[in-house]
């Protein structure tokens, strides 16, 4: 991986336990509310970091870290399986990809920087044949009411197939699929969408019919997949052009 098409931004795997600190310390700065430290578990020895840098501040600006999956049969080692029943995946044929851990500096804003973490997301894929894509999409806080319409709106649209839809398994979740019975405002909806989740639904990725609540990450999650055969002929162009030219 390299720089992009328009210089700015230069896509890399973390090589050096300098490289994979770096990465811990921004998840850390971002998941705690600006706190300097590590964020770092078991699961950062397993998967490879991928760093997106910001070339004119020489500043790293986002961060996530994959996990590379052969068939269906190996979905007990994702970081997801902790939280979620995965059993429905098993035999799901072609390679897998779990994507965690994303965050964006929180005092960068550009768009572009979700751009070109999403067209080296892409890049992989294409080159490694992935089938299907998937993680953890987290909402902010563990205050539900702050969410009602998004989650609303995940009930209404995006709803994980039967075939393929995780069970309970986490001690503490809200069943939005079961409970709520509200119609989403629209507008809402869109604001309360985390900017990863957003991303994948705009692909026709779909979600959990629960939401797992996190007092440790202090957030809510869903589990988040994405089958790449059904994701958009215009949409795969849109999300490899920030790594062309």
């Amino acid at each position: 991986m390299g720089q992009n098409g328009q210089g700015r931004y230069r896509v890399k795997y973390a090589k050096t336990p300098g490289d994979i600190a770096a990465a811990q310390a921004l998840r850390h700065h971002s998941f705690r509310a600006g706190q300097t430290g590590l964020d770092q578990d078991v699961f950062d020895d397993i998967c490879q970091h991928i760093l997106v840098t910001d070339t004119r501040l020489d500043h790293l600006v986002c961060t996530f870290r994959i996990l590379p999956l052969a068939h269906g049969h190996e979905i007990a080692r994702a970081y997801s399986a902790q939280f979620y029943d995965l059993s429905a995946l098993h035999d799901f044929k072609g390679g897998l990809l779990e994507m965690g851990r994303f965050c964006i500096d929180p005092d960068h804003s550009d768009p572009d920087i979700l751009r070109v973490a999403w067209g080296a997301m892409t890049k992989y894929v294409d080159e490694n044949d992935i089938r299907f894509l998937f993680g953890c999409s987290s909402f902010s806080g563990t205050d539900i009411t702050q969410y009602t319409d998004a989650f609303a709106l995940l009930k209404a649209r995006h709803l994980a197939p039967i075939a393929w839809r995780p069970k309970i398994k986490a001690p503490q979740v809200f069943r939005f699929g079961a409970e709520l019975q509200v119609k989403p405002d629209m507008k809402q909806a869109q604001k309360q969408m985390p900017p990863l989740l957003r991303t994948y639904l705009l692909m026709g990725g779909w979600v959990s019919d629960h939401a797992v609540i996190d007092h440790g990450m202090k957030t809510l999650h869903v589990f988040t997949g994405l089958e790449i055969a059904a994701v958009p002929e215009n949409r795969k162009r849109l999300l490899r052009a920030p790594l062309e030219g």
